[in-house]
């Protein structure tokens, strides 16, 4: 009876210690995709940010005419974002700042991917699929596809 007791304590632990992991990994997701993606990328134009959070071979991808796949490196991304920034497009403000609300997150191992709503002010622009990996220093953007929402007028 002993044994039984502790064979189901140590199963507890265990359920509660990887409950733990998850639930660390999805905040550490989201601070990663805030401050890389929505204050770095979209926000203010802030490489560092940028670079903490999205890894070097990251690439957004898209449906362009004809059903072409079309394909956009960070760091063509990243000089489209410096070019902005120089124009004074950065940091956006009012009705053009970018927010997010996360739809779900979904971790096997050292793999991700979060499921988020993007805005602009208060319309809803794009759902947006990122792709992520945990490496040694943290959890990295590996990619990215999206939904556009037709504009309505």
């Amino acid at each position: 009876m002993k044994r039984l007791i502790l064979v189901f304590a140590v199963i507890a632990m265990c359920t509660h210690a990887f409950a733990q992991d998850v639930s660390q990994d999805k905040e550490a997701i989201k601070k990663v995709i805030q401050t890389a993606y929505v204050d770095g990328l979209q926000n203010e134009g802030d490489m560092d940010k940028i670079d903490s959070g999205i890894h070097p071979d990251f690439n957004l991808l898209g449906i362009g005419e004809n059903n072409n796949m079309w394909k956009l490196p960070i760091d063509k991304w990243k000089e489209q974002t410096a070019k902005k920034k120089a124009d004074g497009k950065f940091p956006r403000t009012g009705d053009k700042l970018v927010s997010v609300k996360f739809e779900s997150i979904d971790i096997t191992g050292t793999a991700a991917v979060a499921k988020i709503q993007f805005y602009v002010g208060k319309k809803l622009t794009y759902v947006d699929y990122i792709s992520l990996y945990k490496f040694d220093n943290g959890w990295k953007m590996v990619n990215k596809i999206y939904y556009k929402f037709p504009d309505m007028k």
